[in-house]
């Protein structure tokens, strides 16, 4: 089947311990057309975050050294980068509880794992370019 979606240039950070889905996330983004940037803390995210510009983050929830959550709360509070960046938590599980904390850290969505390509170009699609604020 060629369920092919749409090409969309976009800068993505992820955030993400584990290799494998690194690479998974890294293929899928590059198939969607999107550059991305791997790193594997929440810690190390905003030091990349301080020197290049992203249109989007995908954030893992647990992590080693600084977890999503923290990382999140961070870049919203202006550590690094631009504050108002959408940020996508990937999830293992997607309980109400998991969904409320996500949001509560200032996430704008989040995806379960393991990802797919149509879900990450929702996600995409639906955030990129909505981030800036509507002029009052």
């Amino acid at each position: 089947g060629s369920n092919r979606v749409g090409q969309l240039p976009a800068r993505v950070l992820v955030v993400e311990d584990n290799k494998t889905n690194q690479l998974v996330a890294d293929r899928l983004l590059a198939r969607i057309g999107c550059e991305s940037t791997v790193v594997g803390n929440g810690q190390l995210a905003l030091q990349v975050l301080q020197h290049q510009q992203f249109d989007l983050i995908l954030m893992d929830c647990q992590m080693p050294v600084m977890d999503g959550l923290d990382a999140t709360r961070r870049i919203r509070a202006g550590e690094a980068g631009r504050p108002d960046i959408p940020i996508v938590a990937l999830t293992a599980n997607a309980s109400d509880a998991d969904e409320q904390s996500c949001h509560d850290a200032g996430m704008n969505a989040f995806v379960v794992k393991p990802l797919s390509q149509r879900s990450l170009h929702e996600q995409l699609t639906r955030w990129i370019g909505q981030s800036k604020p509507t002029p009052a």
